[in-house]
């Protein structure tokens, strides 16, 4: 079955951290990972925090930045999600980037996967929990 990836789970596969291992098991699973494509600006927004703050070298932030894009099976346009990703941002009171991973998962009728607490809180005892899975 498909799944959903969100960037909390990639900056997972591509910065070793406190759960890389269970990123890494997603990652060589048989079902495809796909994810919108506003998950490459994320990324990218992370490896440059990343770099800024002396944490990883500017190379190996680079080096993370052009491997992301190969991990996916599917980068889908994240222009095709936006009205439903801002309803279900309202219906949440979350901010719209990591509603766009629910509206895909919603769409192909498949599982979304987070290492992001603050979001997978948000949404127990919500109509959005079944769609979302701790990493």
């Amino acid at each position: 079955m498909t799944v959903v990836v969100d960037a909390s789970v990639a900056l997972h596969w591509l910065f070793e951290q406190d759960g890389s291992d269970r990123a890494q098991a997603i990652l060589g699973a048989e079902h495809p990972l796909i994810a919108p494509d506003l998950v490459l600006f994320e990324i990218t927004n992370a490896a440059w925090r990343l770099a800024a703050a002396n944490s990883v070298p500017l190379d190996a932030a680079a080096a993370a930045v052009a491997l992301a894009p190969k991990q996916f099976d599917e980068l889908v346009p994240a222009a095709a999600l936006t009205d439903r990703a801002l309803a279900i941002a309202v219906e949440l009171r979350h901010p719209p980037y990591d509603c766009f991973y629910i509206a895909l998962a919603e769409k192909r009728g498949c599982r979304l996967i987070t290492a992001d607490l603050r979001f997978l809180r948000r949404c127990i005892a919500t109509r959005f929990a079944p769609l979302v899975t701790a990493l």
